[in-house]
């Protein structure tokens, strides 16, 4: 996945009202951008932390920029645009390089399905062997050490969605968790017990009851030491779930 543009640096002043970030950019001049993240973003937005932007010339946007990456610690990136790992995990799996999830001749977003009225991030149906695969997606940069956690906040929306990927095992279809590891910290995946005990508790019944649980980890680094234009996965990511 490319940015269509190369992204703005600047450095972070403040994230306030979950959805606004006010950047000073190199020259001095201070803007407020969009931040696409509605989750706590804990351990993304240390003070004065390098950021990149990117740049809209639509004149219909009230916010010229929105914020994509930030540099959590000295040369380690992750991605805070919660609107990215959809599209990074469909272009992987259309690219092959998801072989888990090979084979499949159609790819779908958003479709409606289970009875808590859900909507899927991708659909694959069209494998001449296997059954359809409802695949839910998630963006994780939440690192302690190398560990990787979701969430980063109690999520009863996340909990949803680990019971509807349940019943469509249940139903005889496969159900995957994708994690999409937004962070160049971050060697492992764990479900976040201490910020959200019962997202873990379902994520442990879901893996015991057939949803398949897998984790690939974005290339972010670029020449020089600074974030790249692509947002590829590309490293395949283990995940415990251990208590």
């Amino acid at each position: 996945m490319k940015f269509a543009e190369p992204l703005v640096e600047g450095r972070l002043i403040r994230r306030y009202k979950r959805f606004l970030a006010d950047v000073r950019l190199p020259d001095g001049e201070e803007v407020t951008a969009h931040c696409p993240n509605t989750g706590s973003m804990l351990g993304c937005q240390p003070d004065n932390a390098r950021v990149w932007l990117s740049r809209s010339d639509n004149p219909k946007r009230k916010l010229k920029y929105t914020w994509e990456l930030v540099e959590t610690a000295p040369a380690v990136f992750a991605c805070v645009n919660t609107a990215r790992p959809n599209a990074q995990a469909r272009e992987a799996i259309e690219a092959g390089r998801v072989p888990e999830l090979a084979g499949y001749t159609e790819c779908r977003a958003e479709v409606r399905y289970g009875d808590e009225k859900s909507r899927i991030d991708l659909l694959l149906s069209g494998h001449p062997a296997r059954p359809d695969a409802w695949v839910e997606v998630k963006n994780v940069t939440l690192a302690e050490g190398s560990n990787g956690y979701f969430p980063d906040a109690v999520t009863e929306r996340g909990q949803k969605h680990l019971r509807e990927l349940m019943a469509q095992v249940a139903k005889g279809d496969r159900a995957v968790l994708f994690f999409v590891v937004n962070h160049t910290g971050i060697d492992r995946v764990r479900p976040a017990d201490h910020i959200d005990a019962r997202y873990g508790e379902l994520l442990r019944q879901a893996k015991a009851a057939g949803v398949e649980v897998l984790a690939y980890r974005a290339a972010l680094s670029g020449p020089d030491g600074n974030p790249g234009g692509r947002l590829d996965l590309t490293e395949v990511v283990p995940v415990s779930l251990q208590a």
